[in-house]
C-alpha cells in the first residue's frame, strides 16, 4: 500500500493553480471572485492580521471543497493507470501489488504534485507498507487472508487521554454533569468506529470503574458511604468488609447512622 500525506496541504495550496480548477467548473464571475477572496482573506497572528498568499482557511466551510475539486486531476490519473485507491481530502492509500509497484507509483506522485500542483509530500507520514502497519482515518486492517477492519492503536490512546481529562475535570461538580459531558464524546467514538470488528469497543467499559471512584471520593464520610452501599443493595458481610478499609472511622449501625463507641 502507497499511503501518502500532503505536507500542511491546506496551507500551502498555490491559488491560481486551485483557481484554474475551479474556472473549469464555475462559470459566475461573482461566484469565482467570492471565491478568490475567500481565498485571499487575513489571518490573525501574533495579534495581527497578516495577508494570505497561498493556501485555503483552517477550518472553512470552503476548504474541504476546494481540496476536492484540486485534487480530481490526481484522481483521474491513478484511475487511468487502473490503480485501486482512497482518497478522504488530502489523505491517499494507492493499492498495489508489490513493493517496487509501490516505489515506483510513489515516486510517479509525488513528482505530479511537485510539477504540476505544487504541493510536496510528507516523507514522515508517507511509506510504502503493507496495510496493517498503516493506519488511514483512523482505521487499520488485521493482517489475515481476508482482512477486518480494526481501530488504530493511536485512536484508543486520544481516547485514552481525553476520558481522563473529562473525569478529573469533574471531581468537584455532580456525577450527573460528568456523565452528561461524556456521552456525547463516546456516542461520537462509537459512532465513527462502529464498522471496526474486534475487543477495541469494550475500551469504554473501563471508565465505569473510574466513575464508580469519583462517586466514592465525593462521599468523604464513612457513614454515607455504607448506606449508599446498602441502598445499592449490597450484601451487608460486603458493607462491613469496606468499613474495614478505614479502621479509623467511626461504628455505623445497620441503619447507616454514625453512633458514639461504646466506653
Amino acid at each position: 500500500m502507497v499511503d501518502l500525506d500532503l505536507e500542511k496541504f491546506f496551507d500551502r495550496v498555490n491559488h491560481d493553480v486551485l483557481m484554474a480548477r475551479v474556472v473549469r467548473r464555475v462559470h459566475d464571475v461573482r461566484v469565482l471572485k467570492l471565491i478568490r477572496r475567500f481565498l485571499e482573506a487575513g489571518k490573525l497572528q501574533d495579534g495581527l492580521v497578516t495577508a494570505r498568499t497561498e493556501g485555503t482557511p483552517q477550518r472553512g466551510r470552503l476548504s474541504p471543497l476546494l481540496s476536492n475539486i484540486l485534487l480530481t486531476d490526481p484522481d483521474r490519473e491513478l484511475e487511468r493507470r487502473g490503480l485501486a485507491f482512497c482518497r478522504y481530502a488530502d489523505d491517499c492509500n494507492v493499492h498495489v501489488g508489490s513493493q517496487a509497484a509501490g516505489e515506483r507509483v510513489m515516486r510517479g506522485i509525488r513528482a505530479y504534485l511537485e510539477e504540476v500542483l505544487r504541493l510536496r509530500g510528507n516523507p514522515a507520514k508517507s511509506a510504502v507498507a503493507r496495510p496493517w502497519s498503516r493506519v488511514f482515518l483512523g482505521y487499520s486492517v488485521t493482517a489475515h487472508r481476508q482482512p477486518k477492519l480494526r481501530i488504530a492503536t493511536a485512536s484508543v490512546q486520544r481516547l485514552r487521554q481525553r476520558i481522563p481529562e473529562q473525569l478529573r475535570r469533574g471531581r468537584g461538580r455532580s456525577p450527573a454533569h460528568t456523565i452528561e459531558v461524556l456521552n456525547p464524546l463516546q456516542r461520537g467514538w462509537l459512532g465513527y468506529f462502529q464498522h471496526a470488528q474486534g475487543r477495541a469497543i469494550e475500551t469504554l467499559d473501563e471508565w465505569r470503574r473510574r466513575l464508580r471512584c469519583l462517586l466514592w471520593r465525593q462521599r468523604k464520610r464513612p457513614a454515607t458511604r455504607a448506606r449508599k452501599l446498602r441502598h445499592l443493595g449490597l450484601a451487608e458481610d460486603r458493607v462491613r468488609r469496606r468499613r474495614r478499609s478505614y479502621p479509623d472511622a467511626p461504628p455505623v449501625d445497620t441503619l447507616g447512622r454514625q453512633r458514639e463507641a461504646a466506653p
